[in-house]
Parts: structure tokens; sequence; C-alpha cells
């Protein structure tokens, strides 16, 4: 097929892009700039045209556009206007996967790490919402077993044909989009579990405790035992014991790193010996964005996390402070970029919460598309902090410049900066990208 994605620039799109250009189909697609995503797509022979226009809709069997796209776009009412096949990607995702074994891994939290972990460990095909260290993508192909992070923030895990169904935790999250209706959030999970052949749930979660259907069941307090934290080469790992199946070690700090990792562990036991999935598991190296060590001389390291709902960023502070302990440095600056004014104002006192222990707190101006803006006070609300409030940041080598109306305010360069959040942050934060 000839195939076209409007916003091919978003770390989603731009995986299913990849998997059908590897497929054989001809693929091109659009965004609104250039990213170093859209860059790398272009030396991989997928034409992305920034910015868009309705010209490139031409004759394409099959128009897909990402959930950021509105129906005002140019591009998608060219392609209505002549009359070709124009979908959402979640309605596209019946039509890609269709061929493939589905390992699909779902949560509010911990999915990309998760699934990229099992593609380490099953060395299978990937599509991943994050670019794993281990082969520099969000996309691999090597077979027809694939690793896939299902979303649920659309109900599209629902169309992503599980072959197993792997879920994480299911801690209410995109409630505007369920219309911040709980039965219908935890129903969308239940039908996800339940067109699944295999399943594997964490069963000490608040919904899944209560799941009836045969599933693979983890549960974390009593099956997760040992755990140690150390540095190898520099590098931060987990070692643990799970169940009966002996010691794992694990790149990664904490004990949602063992956690994970005991989930994607337990899924690939149906196919693969416990030594064949010790020796894989030694392939995962982290993936971008998540406890990203992107900076570090002496006394100074930068950490970029995707970090943006409470739950998250606690557990990557928590991480950090392990993280310290080893390297003897006793200041955290945390930098966050909030992510949407509607996530922010509905997780707004666990927001309050979530940042104890850091010495100082920036917050930059929320990150946002297409919602409406809604006055936050975040002076006020997080007045219990050391805060400087910022436009921006700047990252160089051996220093972090916090930028307000165009003037330095403020210059770090000892201790550790952790940059969390779901936008642009993490471009601001590393020297190479600046």
């Amino acid at each position: 097929m000839k195939v076209h994605f409007i916003g091919i620039g978003g770390i989603g799109l731009s995986a299913l892009a990849r998997f059908l250009k590897h497929s054989g189909h001809e693929v091109s697609g659009s965004d609104v700039k250039n990213t170093p995503i859209t860059k790398k797509l272009e030396t991989e022979d997928i034409k992305v045209n920034i910015p868009q226009s309705a010209e490139v809709i031409d004759s394409q069997d099959l128009v897909i556009y990402s959930a950021a796209v509105t129906h005002t776009n140019t591009e998608r009412l060219e392609a209505d206007r002549k009359l070709l096949n124009v979908l959402p990607r979640k309605e596209a995702l019946p039509i890609i996967l269709k061929d493939t074994t589905n390992y699909c891994i779902c949560a509010a939290h911990g999915k990309s790490t998760t699934t990229a972990m099992l593609s380490s460990i099953l060395q299978s095909s990937a599509l991943i919402g994050a670019i794993s260290k281990e082969f520099d993508s969000n996309f691999r192909y090597i077979d027809k077993v694939l690793a896939f992070e299902a979303d649920e923030s659309d109900e599209s895990f629902i169309l992503s044909n599980p072959y197993c169904a792997i879920v994480l935790n299911t801690e209410p999250e995109h409630m505007e989009y369920y219309n911040y209706d709980e039965k219908r959030f935890y129903d969308a999970y239940k039908k996800f579990l339940d067109i699944a052949p295999l399943r594997v749930i964490n069963a000490e979660d608040y919904f899944l405790k209560d799941y009836k259907n045969e599933a693979i069941r983890l549960y974390p307090s009593k099956d997760i035992k040992n755990c140690e934290f150390f540095l190898k080469d520099g590098e931060p790992y987990t070692k643990f014991e799970l169940k009966d199946f002996g010691f794992f070690e694990v790149w990664g700090f904490g004990e949602h790193i063992a956690f994970d990792a005991s989930m994607a562990i337990l899924a690939a036991l149906e196919t693969l010996d416990v030594d064949t999935i010790k020796i894989n598991l030694s392939k995962y190296r982290g993936i971008k964005k998540r406890f990203d060590i992107v900076q570090k001389k002496d006394n100074f390291i930068v950490i970029d996390d995707y970090a943006h709902h409470p739950t998250e960023i606690k557990a990557t502070l928590d991480s950090v402070k392990l993280y310290n302990s080893l390297q003897n440095i006793t200041k955290t600056a945390v930098i966050w970029q909030p992510h949407k004014y509607s996530r922010t104002r509905d997780n707004l006192e666990a927001f309050k919460k979530c940042f104890d222990g850091c010495d100082k707190l920036i917050i930059l101006p929320v990150w946002t598309v297409t919602e409406p803006i809604l006055d936050i006070d975040f002076a006020k609300e997080f007045s219990s902090y050391d805060v400087i409030f910022a436009d921006s940041v700047d990252a160089y080598d051996g220093q972090i410049l916090l930028i307000k109306d165009n003037k330095i305010i403020n210059v770090i360069d000892k201790g550790i900066v952790l940059g969390v959040g779901a936008g642009d942050i993490t471009y601001q934060i590393r020297v190479s990208e600046h």
C-alpha cells in the first residue's frame, strides 16, 4: 500500500510508520515542525513533509492520523475531500498488527520500559513509545513475534490484537477521554484482557486483584524479594529474586524496575527457559527519557525522565535518591515541565507531594496542545518548596541555565539535576540537542 501518516513525528506514529516501511509499503508522512525523529525518518527513506500541506495528499491507499490531529487539519481535510481511506491511529492498528503475535503491554506507568525489556528478553520485533538503547529506535523487526506498547489513553489497546495481554497497573489516567467515567475506564481494561489468550497481571492492583479469568499473576510484595541496587561501570543496576526462579539483574534503579522486569519475565517464561531469559535481559540497556543520564562529570549529573504523573515522578525521584547515595551527591534540583492542564488539575494534590525530598524545584510553563488553558496558581500551590519559575532551560557542558524573559536567572553546575515531563524538556536539557 501507499500509506501517509499525519503527525509522523510522534513517538507512537513514527514506530508504526517504520513497521509498515519495513513490511514493504510505500510510506510518507508530515508534521508541523522538524524534530530529531522526523530527521531520522528521512534517513530511513521515509519522505516527511514539513510543514503540513494539502498538496502531499494525492492517491494514498491509506491515511493515518495521530490523536493530536484535529478535524481541521489541512491534510486530513484534503484526504476526506478526495474520499481516501482515512483512519485514526487506533482504527489502523488491526490492519497493521493483524499478522503478528503480539505481546501487548499496557498500564498507566511503566509500559515503555516493560515493552523494551520484553523485546530484549524475547529478542523479538518491537513497537515502543520510546527509544530503546539496545537498538537505538522505537522500532525493530526480527520476526512475527512483537513486543507492542499498547495505549489505554484512547481505548486503542482493545484493537491491538493481543496474543498476550500484560497489565502492570490500572491507575486512572487520561480520564478526560473516558468522560471521567471510572466504569467505562475499567471496562476497557477488562475487554483488553478478555480478548487475549494469554494474560499476565499485577494481582495486587486495585482493579486487577478481582479479575476472574485465568491469568499469570504476580504478587509483587511476596514474589519479588531481596532487591539490591548497585553501580556497574557507573551504570545503575537492580538485582532481585523472583518467586523460585532465582536472581535476575536488570539495568536501572528501583523497586519499580524489578517489578517491570518481573512482569516481562513471567510473560517470556511461556516460551523461554530461565537461563535464556537472564542472558537476554542483560541486553536491555534502558530507554531514552527514562532515568536517562544525559550528562555526567564529577559532582554534576543531569538525568532526563519522561515521568509526567505524580506516581511516576515519585518513583523516579526515589531512584535518584538511591543514585545520590552511591555517588555521594547530596543536592537534587528537579526541573518540572507540567504536561497538560487537565492532568495537572486532576492530580494537583498528588503533584504537590511527589517532589518531596528535592532541594530545589524549577517549574516551566505547562506543555499543552489543543486543550483549554486552566487557571492554576503554581506559586501558591507549590509554596512549600524552594521554587524557581523559568520560561525554559539551556544545557551546556557542565551547567544548566535557567531562562526567564530571555535572561539567565540562575545557573546550576553542582549536584543532580532531574528533568521530568512529557513535552520538549527532553531536548532542552540535552547538550547534544541544544
